[in-house]
This record gives C-alpha cells, sequence and structure tokens, in this order.
C-alpha cells in the first residue's frame, strides 16, 4: 500500500444553540447544525512552506560551504604564484637554448652556402682564392692602412643569390648592417693555390684551416667553445677552431 502523506489536523467548533424553550441538550442523533459546525481542516504537512524552508536549509549550508572551500586564500594563491616563478626561472634558459640552436643552425647553412660560392669562385679563377678583406665596422674601428680591397661580400656576389647569406641571424650588434657580412674572412689566404693552403708557412691540412668565421661570439647561450662558428677549407663547419693563431 501507498502511504498517504503526513497531515495535520485542526478541528474547530462554533457555538451549538438549543432549540429555544427547551433546556436540555439534543438527542442522541446529533443535530444537523452541529455536525456542520464540527469541521475538520486537513493540511499536508509535506506541502507546508514552513517545513520546505526547513528542508532546503541545510542544502542551502552546503552549498555555501562548497563555496567557501573553492576560493583561494591569499596564502594559497602566493604559493601558487612563487611555484609558477620558479618553474619560470627554470625554464627560461633551456628556452633561451632551445631558439639559440635554432639560429646556430640557421648560421651553419649560410656559411654552408658562402663555402659553396666560395668554390664556384676558385673554380672559375684557376683555382686561385679571391683578394679581399674584411669592412671595418664599429665606432672604434681602425681603417686599414694597406692597399683597399673589396670585402668578401662584394667579391661573391656573382656567386651566391642575394645578400641574406651574409647574415647572422644572432647578430644582434649590427656588424652586418655596418660591414655587410657577419662573416670574418681569412686574409692570409689571399690569392693562394686552393690546393695547397698555407698558414704561416706550415700545410696543416685544408680540414684545419678556416676561411670563414663569426665576426663576434654570436652564440654565447650555447655554451663555452661553441660561441663561433668556422667554415673550413675542405667544405666542413664546425663551432671549434682547431688551428690556433689563424684568426
Amino acid at each position: 500500500m501507498k502511504a498517504s502523506p503526513a497531515t495535520a489536523v485542526f478541528r474547530t467548533t462554533e457555538p451549538v444553540t438549543t432549540a429555544p424553550g427547551t433546556g436540555a441538550r439534543p438527542s442522541g442523533r446529533r443535530d444537523v447544525r452541529q455536525q456542520r459546525a464540527r469541521r475538520v481542516v486537513r493540511i499536508p504537512l509535506s506541502r507546508s512552506p514552513l517545513l520546505r524552508r526547513e528542508r532546503r536549509a541545510p542544502h542551502a549550508a552546503h552549498a555555501s560551504a562548497t563555496r567557501d572551500c573553492a576560493a583561494f586564500t591569499l596564502i594559497e594563491l602566493l604559493v601558487v604564484i612563487g611555484i609558477i616563478g620558479i618553474l619560470a626561472s627554470l625554464l627560461t634558459p633551456a628556452l633561451s637554448r632551445a631558439k639559440e640552436n635554432g639560429r646556430v643552425a640557421k648560421c651553419l647553412g649560410n656559411l654552408h652556402q658562402i663555402g659553396i660560392g666560395l668554390q664556384l669562385y676558385v673554380g672559375d679563377n684557376e683555382s686561385r682564392m679571391p683578394m679581399m678583406r674584411d669592412a671595418t665596422y664599429g665606432t672604434n674601428a681602425v681603417v686599414s692602412t694597406n692597399a683597399p680591397l673589396p670585402s668578401p661580400d662584394v667579391v661573391l656576389a656573382r656567386n651566391l643569390s642575394g645578400t641574406n647569406v651574409w647574415q647572422c641571424p644572432s647578430d644582434r650588434d649590427g656588424i652586418f648592417t655596418q660591414s655587410g657580412s657577419s662573416y670574418a674572412w681569412n686574409s692570409l689566404l689571399n690569392g693562394q693555390d686552393a690546393d695547397h693552403l698555407k698558414v704561416f708557412l706550415l700545410d696543416p691540412g685544408q680540414h684545419n684551416i678556416p676561411v670563414f668565421y663569426d665576426k663576434e661570439s654570436f652564440h654565447k647561450a650555447v655554451g663555452v667553445d661553441k660561441e663561433v662558428n668556422f667554415l673550413y677549407a675542405d667544405g666542413h663547419i664546425r663551432n671549434l677552431l682547431e688551428l690556433g693563431g689563424t684568426r
């Protein structure tokens, strides 16, 4: 059986009057007026607004407690900010190194193209190295007293496509803008036989003689001994000077 909802019973009575002229109470059969006078008012307790308010009160309290728990305190917020700051300080050097590695790769690509242009020039000039000298740069640069020679970007212009290959992506000091090239030429090789290169009358081998290299330590972010890229006479590229005294 389905239980019916609980109800509250309220009984209301009205004064009962007797028939005039008689002082005795009515007989066993109740008078119709007495039956009407006794009314039963049934109010379902489940629908009472007071009870509904009482039932909702615990839920409201729980929701309020949930909102209080979901909010951050000032100390918690400061701790989170501190942790984020520590992580950022740890990741920043790694990100900077990764970006610089990308610039190093572009720089190596530039030197490779310059090496190809140099080989084309040597092939067109009876296996002779070009006669050229780096342009001066910087406000305190000393002008060369030797006979003026054209800069590498001018001499090899016919053998290279564009001037962008002369700019290292890590050249932030404007060296390319001032001198036309971020890479220096080993002027000790001017006019030599490309098949028998010598440095200070020594023949260390073409794999040990640099022909072009970064004018400055552009790639410091990569690490020690990797700041400067070198293009060697045999065409290979490294970020290490293999023969001292030629720079």
